[in-house]
């Protein structure tokens, strides 16, 4: 009796053990090709499409907008903001759906009852607002990501010198082992000194192209161990430090500040929803003077002291360090 059960739990014993490898057989084959499918960021899946590594370089340039032929007709600081937000698509694409959303606005407006000469100058107030507003959206997300993975890259650059990588080998770890945006980015470095650039060079060029303002501290230390010798590891480790301490202290000040911002929100969000409610419970309200053209000046000149004081208030609780 005793040797029958204890085959049936041999049974079950290996039934249970097949299952188990079949079932990490089959997690093992999908994240394989998970793996293959996914690229960890946007350099490694231009390598993807089987062209030179020259040519993935002078892509990435062309979609940051760092070529002649798009530099050529843009002004230096809208080509900058334009560098710095990571924006790959076409300039002239972006161009046209933000005129697109410019003249949609100007019409809602005169829609609405703005004056046809206020709506033609709200639209030439918003041709180049609504594209700069929204670069400067994007630049301010992607500096936010950038600032949080520097300390770890910085980490992991240390960890190769450690291992006895020189430099560029290091920094060409980071472009393979983290996603965008430095991924990328130290990605373009190590290409550009493959291709004959200077370390240096290459790293003012990736401070041109973030534009974060810890990236100096950074470029002066490798600058220093290159002109002069020393200990990188250490001044690294000390430098990766020193970042992750001032965004605890940066976020700890936003979190003391949140008062400021809060009013700042509730103040906008108070007018608008009261002109909301107004509208929607009693819509002759302003019927009689929704045509007139002193009161849009009212209106306009409302929206800008309210704009300004915000801007004061944003102001102070706004500290940069």
């Amino acid at each position: 009796m005793f040797d029958g059960l204890s085959a049936i739990y041999v049974v079950y014993a290996g039934a249970a053990l097949t299952g188990i490898m079949i079932a990490e057989a089959c997690y093992l084959l999908y994240a394989g090709r998970s793996d293959k499918r996914t690229a960890i960021n946007r350099r490694m899946k231009l390598q993807e499409s089987k062209i030179s590594q020259e040519q993935v370089l002078i892509q990435l340039r062309k979609e940051r907008g760092l070529d002649a032929g798009t530099s050529l007709f843009s002004p230096d600081r809208f080509r900058a903001l334009r560098t710095q937000s990571g924006m790959i698509m076409p300039l002239s694409k972006f161009l046209m759906i933000t005129s697109g959303v410019a003249m949609a606005m100007t019409l809602v407006a005169i829609w609405y009852g703005l004056p046809l000469l206020m709506g033609l100058l709200l639209f030439v107030v918003l041709l180049p607002l609504v594209p700069v507003m929204v670069m400067r959206s994007m630049r301010k997300r992607r500096l936010k990501r950038f600032g949080m993975q520097l300390p770890e890259a910085l980490e992991l650059i240390t960890r190769g010198l450690k291992a006895g990588h020189p430099v560029p080998v290091a920094i060409a770890m980071v472009s393979r082992e983290m996603p965008d945006p430095i991924g990328t980015e130290f990605g373009v470095i190590a290409d550009e000194v493959t291709y004959g650039s200077d370390l240096v060079s290459a790293l003012n060029s990736l401070f041109d192209r973030v534009g974060h303002e810890d990236l100096p501290l950074f470029i002066t230390a490798v600058s220093i161990q290159s002109s002069s010798g020393g200990n990188l590891r250490e001044i690294l480790d000390g430098l990766a430090l020193t970042i992750r301490e001032r965004g605890k202290l940066r976020r700890k000040v936003r979190a003391i500040s949140t008062e400021g911002r809060m009013s700042a929100y509730i103040l906008t969000a108070i007018p608008a929803l009261l002109f909301a409610a107004i509208m929607a419970l009693m819509p002759g309200f302003y019927r009689d003077v929704w045509d007139e053209p002193k009161t849009w000046y009212l209106i306009g000149g409302s929206v800008t002291w309210l704009m300004l004081g915000n801007l004061m208030m944003f102001k102070m609780s706004n500290f940069r360090f």
